[in-house]
């Protein structure tokens, strides 16, 4: 049995235009090549595809059941294809991302749907560490980009762009004694801080530490369920409050210090000796572009 894609290309063509000539116009052949197609095609399955008995072919059971898989074998020809066409086109294979939560969630979903749609053949992983554990983790390579709050000295072998600028909100529980007025600096000073804490203990995570007691923790919805029930107080971003459900339990109290809320840088990192390919440099791009309501333009 030798079983040709242009055998299974004039059935499928067939089955979708409803006849032989339809296929063999939308093909650019002539109808009898289609019709010898389709015949051997049968011949060598040993099957009817189609039954001839009317004025237009109509699909066998047998036909109705083989079409999807010779759909499934010419989309993985083009798969096929496409894959071979990016390595010529030097696409990367696999791309390695890494982001911050203080990225918003709900500006991943259109940035990589047009990922997916611009580089359909390049395999992604998407990991989600924090702070500086994500610019550690470009510099090691096992990131190729990463999307981080933008540290006070970056390291010199990573070269970043800023998106712009992150708000934080001071958030604790209805029955803190933060609360119920608005807040001065000294008073952050005296009740229990939760923050996010990255893996590395580097200095860049103490960087919005204000009161003495800290507690440490490597989620930020985790952080909002501390909140909830009185544990301490927390800055959080924007759209992880909006989010989350613990948001009709907390507070977000006035502050009296400086212009308000803190606002956190966020860049695009990436290892400045590492050269990207033209999906890492088209998504670099395009997470600099993305606009969110909850990220404030400007450096």
């Amino acid at each position: 049995m030798s079983i040709s894609f242009e055998q299974l290309q004039a059935f499928t063509e067939v089955a979708s235009s409803g006849s032989f000539s339809a296929a063999a116009r939308k093909l650019g052949r002539a109808q009898s090549a289609i019709s010898t197609h389709v015949s051997n095609l049968e011949t060598d399955l040993g099957i009817a595809l189609f039954s001839r008995e009317g004025r237009l072919p109509v699909l066998t059971e047998a036909g109705q059941r083989l079409l999807e898989e010779a759909r499934v074998v010419l989309d993985r020809r083009d798969h096929l294809v496409g894959v071979a066409r990016s390595f010529e086109e030097g696409v990367e294979n696999r791309l390695v991302v890494a982001i911050d939560e203080l990225y918003p969630e709900m500006a991943l979903g259109p940035v990589f749907q047009d990922f997916a749609s611009q580089f359909p053949h390049v395999e992604l992983e998407l990991l989600l560490p924090l702070m500086e554990d994500v610019g550690d983790m470009v510099r090691l390579g096992s990131a190729d980009l990463g999307v981080m709050w933008q540290q006070e000295k970056p390291p010199a072998d990573l070269d970043f762009r800023t998106i712009g600028r992150v708000p934080l909100r001071l958030v604790c529980g209805r029955n803190h004694p933060l609360a119920n007025a608005p807040v001065e600096w000294e008073d952050l000073k005296q009740h229990r801080q939760i923050l996010v804490a990255s893996r590395g203990r580097k200095p860049d995570r103490q960087q919005l530490r204000i009161a003495a007691e800290v507690w440490w923790v490597e989620s930020n919805w985790v952080i909002l369920e501390m909140v909830k029930h009185g544990v301490g107080w927390a800055f959080v971003s924007e759209h992880v409050l909006a989010t989350s459900p613990t948001a009709p339990f907390i507070v977000t109290p006035e502050l009296l210090f400086d212009a308000g809320h803190p606002q956190v840088p966020l860049s695009v990192v990436w290892d400045r000796e590492k050269p990207h390919g033209p999906a890492a440099r088209w998504l670099r791009q395009r997470l600099c572009e993305e606009k969110s309501p909850y990220i404030l333009s400007g450096e």
